[in-house]
């Protein structure tokens, strides 16, 4: 059987960063690609040379007709053996400034697309007997910081949502790779970050985020074509973690936030036993 690299490939949000470079990597593999994005003008001549391997649709995550469009067309193409949620936006405000419809828009895109794409895709890897889903989350999907919340919420969410598929999909040949990356050189903190309408001076924190990330767009350490070289040479491992954790610093970030709260479980456990009945 051929190894994950050589299948057939969904990638949503694969104009750039991420999508872009993992596509890159399935066709040098050998495999077969359909790349999506809201604007197919931005896959630009991608698929020019390898006609026979590559598939450029117009895919928004948040339509659902679209959705069913786009996976249609993949099980004509061969199936999806993987699928690669990488469409989503980086939102940058503190938790008062921020406005329900720009979290909401967050959640539609970054989660709520995510889930949809699942579920479409799981009916033919079910047939099939065999499947992958690669949900590209954050370390913020770890661990939320100030002027994150939001961001952190989505990834949050996406991460619950992940393990509890892994565990659902699992016995039916059918495996989940929760990528954690840390900064890498995409267009994350520029044109991929969203930003409130409004802003209030009074969060100092918030404001040292923004300056953070106006100060490392396009200087960020992580290379997204390594990182894609990993990401499949993960799931080609005989037995895959469910989480990757990449980029310099993104083990620590995590490693930070797990023992932290690992520690505040421990100090807990006799008062947490004190919240039963006596009797049990």
């Amino acid at each position: 059987m051929p190894g994950w690299g050589e299948r057939n490939w969904l990638i949503t949000g694969a104009s750039a960063g991420f999508g872009r470079a993992l596509a890159h990597q399935v066709l040098a593999r050998g495999g077969r690609v359909i790349v999506t994005a809201r604007n197919p003008a931005s896959l630009g001549a991608f698929a020019e040379g390898h006609e026979n391997r590559v598939r450029a649709l117009k895919l928004d995550v948040t339509d659902a007709a679209a959705i069913e469009n786009a996976v249609a067309q993949a099980e004509s193409f061969g199936g999806v053996d993987v699928l690669v949620n990488n469409a989503g936006y980086g939102f940058l405000g503190g938790v008062e400034e921020s406005t329900d419809a720009e979290v909401r828009a967050q959640f539609e895109t970054n989660f709520f697309g995510a889930a949809a794409m699942m579920r479409a895709v799981l009916p033919g890897m079910r047939a099939r007997g065999a499947g992958y889903i690669v949900n590209i989350s954050s370390v913020a999907g770890a661990t939320g910081g100030p002027g994150g919340g939001y961001y952190s919420a989505s990834k949050f969410a996406l991460e619950g949502l992940s393990e509890s598929l892994a565990a659902e999909a699992g016995p039916l040949g059918i495996r989940v790779l929760i990528v954690e990356p840390g900064a890498f050189r995409t267009a994350f903190f520029g044109r991929s970050m969203a930003r409130p309408a409004r802003r209030i001076s009074h969060y100092k924190k918030v404001d040292a985020t923004f300056a953070y990330a106006a100060a490392s767009d396009g200087v960020q350490p992580g290379d997204p074509a390594r990182a894609a070289a990993i990401i499949i040479d993960t799931l080609e491992q005989e037995k895959p973690p469910l989480r990757l954790v990449l980029g310099r610093g993104a083990c620590e970030i995590v490693d930070t936030a797990l023992q932290a709260r690992l520690a505040e479980v421990a100090s807990q456990r006799e008062l947490a036993a004190s919240a039963c009945f006596p009797e049990n």
